[in-house]
């Protein structure tokens, strides 16, 4: 494939490195310091894009793909408020998007059995339970688009708690959930890739469910084979939709 990569930080780099050695071609990278210049017709002739960008500049680099008719892998995290939007328009217009907060397959399995856990405990109440983050210090958005899964994915099967909250360790006030708040507490510490817990605690025990990333590797090369994934189909696809085990 012709892959044109947009972000070129430390995980486009990684994407690089993964699509050449899986015998792909680096078609374009588009980087802050060319962005402005670039337009659809310059990707015109490429295969499939693989985002990973800035939260700030992925909207307008789906929408970009989208003008080029270029099927479009996004790992970026923090634009889902526009989640909605985007979809509709993917639709709309017969584009090709496939998106996640996380392309690792121990994240996705990690995803799968925080389900069911949730719903195994749920019945007892005398668990409470949270959600907690560490990721490298240059990450900017917070909590992490992987945090936010694992807490829908908590939500859909705990009925006493109705949405999450969340809590930057060491900037501002802390935040205190109500009962009905399921708390994601992020820390922020240097060149950490990302270790996700949940946490149940009752007076007697606790149980801690625990995915921990040794380095960006796993996420760059789950991107590169979402892309591949993504080739002669077309719709709107979340990365869970690759894993067939799910």
């Amino acid at each position: 494939m012709k892959v044109v990569i947009l972000g070129y930080g430390k995980m486009g780099q990684l994407i690089e490195k993964f699509a050449m050695k899986r015998g792909h071609e680096i078609f374009f990278i588009v980087d802050k310091d060319n962005r402005e210049s670039i337009s659809a017709n310059d990707l015109a002739e490429a295969d499939v894009a693989i985002d990973f960008s800035e939260p700030a500049a992925a909207l307008d680099n789906i929408h970009l793909c989208f003008e080029a008719n270029l099927p479009i892998v996004v790992g970026t995290t923090g634009w889902y408020a526009h989640l909605d939007e985007v979809k509709s328009i993917c639709e709309d217009e017969n584009q090709t998007m496939l998106y996640g907060s996380n392309f690792s397959i121990g994240v996705n399995v990690f995803f799968h059995i925080n389900k069911l856990l949730a719903k195994a405990i749920n019945p007892y109440k005398q668990y409470d339970v949270q959600v907690e983050e560490i990721h490298h210090i240059h990450k900017l958005d917070a909590p992490s688009g992987t945090a936010i899964t694992i807490a829908e994915g908590i939500l859909d099967n705990t009925p006493s708690k109705t949405k999450w909250v969340n809590d930057v360790i060491g900037e501002g006030e802390e935040v205190i959930p109500k009962p009905d708040e399921l708390l994601i507490e992020s820390h922020r510490i240097e060149e950490v890739p990302g270790t996700h817990t949940v946490v149940y605690s009752s007076e007697v025990d606790q149980i801690e469910f625990k995915h921990t990333a040794h380095s960006r590797a796993g996420f760059a090369l789950g991107a590169v084979v979402a892309a591949e994934w993504l080739q002669d189909k077309q719709g709107f696809y979340q990365v869970t939709e690759m894993f067939d085990f799910i």
